[in-house]
């Protein structure tokens, strides 16, 4: 895999990436969509799921999903069925597993807020087995497949309310949020109080639409994301004694 075109940023080497089931699965780091990880030129023992984790099936009044499936497609598929509970993934790039694995979502609409059980290595894991908080889960083995709740039916004001919030995100190719928001504060407003809005390294700018997101403006590295990853971190906690932790995986 081409991560300079495959990753949503656009960074990273080519490198070989071994195809993940339950049945070869030996500790490989998984890729998902590459759209929350920023992979360096020294990145390893990679996988990525078998083609056979795409699917979504309706069995009993519960949703079947399997973790390749991207964020994009389930929305649609239960915008089509009139399944509420998703709008959220409207604009979330990636897909359900890595979803999982990082509890996204927009707000205080997070993925685990439906979910009943994932399928990892060690079989089925129902969620109250499962620590679940804030852009955060436990979760460390692959996330195979994975059975959600239908609650209730498919919002349009909702789905609406959600897509305003997200018109504020820029265009170019970035990770998303780079970091989490602190508590009772935003990753943002801080970059920006430190002055590094707009502030360019090589390839790879603090957004000026938003200073969570760093784009990558073509031919940025790793090496550019990480200077400016570091600068944040070094200003913030500088200027306001707080730690800014990652959302994205390096």
């Amino acid at each position: 895999i081409d991560f300079s075109k495959f990753s949503s940023i656009k960074i990273g080497p080519k490198k070989e990436v071994k195809i993940i089931n339950e049945d070869n699965y030996n500790g490989e780091f998984l890729i998902g969509r590459a759209t929350n990880t920023l992979i360096s030129p020294n990145a390893d023992n990679l996988g990525i799921l078998d083609d056979r984790y795409k699917f979504i099936k309706l069995e009993k009044g519960y949703l079947k999903v399997g973790a390749k499936v991207k964020n994009r497609v389930l929305y649609n598929f239960c915008k089509r069925h009139n399944i509420g509970g998703f709008e959220f993934l409207a604009k979330l790039p990636g897909s359900i597993g890595g979803s999982i694995k990082m509890n996204a979502g927009v707000k205080e609409e997070e993925i685990s807020n439906n979910l009943i059980a994932i399928k990892t290595t060690k079989g089925w894991i129902e969620k109250k087995d499962i620590n679940f908080s804030y852009r955060f889960s436990d979760i460390n083995d692959p996330v195979f497949e994975a059975v959600f709740e239908i609650k209730r039916d498919y919002d349009s004001q909702l789905d609406l309310k959600l897509y305003n919030l997200r018109k504020n995100q820029p265009k170019d190719p970035s990770l998303g949020s780079v970091f989490k928001n602190p508590k009772g504060d935003y990753a943002g407003r801080l970059i920006e109080a430190v002055g590094m809005k707009g502030m360019k390294k090589g390839g790879v700018k603090v957004s000026e639409i938003h200073a969570n997101f760093f784009v990558n403006t073509g031919g940025g590295s790793f090496d550019d994301m990480m200077f400016l990853i570091n600068e944040a971190k070094k200003r913030v906690y500088e200027n306001f004694g707080i730690l800014l932790n990652e959302e994205i995986i390096i």
